[in-house]
């Protein structure tokens, strides 16, 4: 063979080896750069969290209505395909539908005997907390023109009083209020929920009514506020629970979670609610 032919013998070999390295990294790069996507992909799946959505029916006491409201609006803006819709009124009332067969996911109660309705029922999931606490208050009209002070000026004959009923959670507390001061009040009626009684006070059908102090606030200036010291003795807690054949439960777990975290606490507190 000549020198020139085995020069170009060793350059087709050269070349050639060249090429097989060159197709041999190639392979090895495509393989590593699908690897990690894969795996990422993989990653990706696993971690994610089902998403949230149908309704979630909550049951509530009727001096929730604003604060929940504001809630429930909160919870389908963080988790879009759901809606949050309510059932307010006597705590007493709910518990007896619930009990009843009523369909719904949540209950939030303005006092423990009221939730108990609804445990010793069997009706609760898991046991129930409580999430914040009121305290009672007198409304009266507008600038107070009776110059109501005291819960016993309104045992006074002149005034036009309401209460709630004695087996709602506001009338029971404002009843535990007059007998921790000996004192007797007769009431012109007793309405099955604190809003009723206090739209009584802001239609002026009434001089004065024993509420929440979250729903006089709530009221703005349709009404005025007095506070009496007998109040401190009758505080009431308020206890949430899922409810055990809720329909839609991963929802209602999680509507539960934002009253009770920080973010919910701070709009409760700020309608004038008491940290538990």
């Amino acid at each position: 063979m000549t020198r020139t032919a085995r020069r170009t013998r060793r350059t087709l070999q050269v070349a050639g080896a060249g090429t097989a390295a060159l197709l041999a990294l190639s392979a090895c790069s495509s393989s590593d750069s699908d690897s990690p996507a894969k795996s990422d992909a993989s990653s990706s799946s696993s971690s994610s969290s089902p998403k949230l959505s149908g309704t979630v029916t909550v049951f509530a006491a009727a001096s929730l209505k604003e604060s929940f409201t504001t809630l429930g609006k909160e919870f389908e803006k963080q988790h879009p395909g759901t809606k949050v819709t309510f059932s307010f009124g006597g705590s007493d009332s709910l518990a007896a539908s619930i009990t009843g067969g009523a369909p719904a996911d949540v209950f939030a109660a303005a006092s423990p005997k009221t939730m108990k309705i609804v445990t010793d029922a069997g009706d609760a999931s898991g046991t129930p907390a409580t999430f914040v606490r009121n305290q009672l208050e007198i409304a009266t009209l507008p600038g107070n023109p009776d110059k109501i002070s005291s819960l016993k000026d309104l045992t006074g004959s002149r005034l036009k009083v309401v209460l709630c009923a004695k087996e709602v959670p506001c009338g029971a507390a404002a009843q535990k209020a007059l007998d921790a001061s000996s004192l007797k009040l007769t009431p012109v009626s007793y309405e099955q929920d604190v809003k009723s009684a206090l739209t009584k006070v802001e239609l002026k059908e009434a001089d004065a009514a024993v509420v929440y102090k979250t729903d006089v606030r709530a009221a703005g200036d349709k009404v005025e506020g007095v506070e009496f010291p007998e109040s401190a003795d009758a505080v009431n807690d308020y206890p949430i629970t899922l409810l055990k054949d809720a329909p839609n439960a991963d929802a209602s777990k999680a509507f539960i979670a934002l009253v009770q975290s920080a973010e919910g606490q701070k709009v409760l507190t700020g309608a004038g609610f008491l940290k538990p």
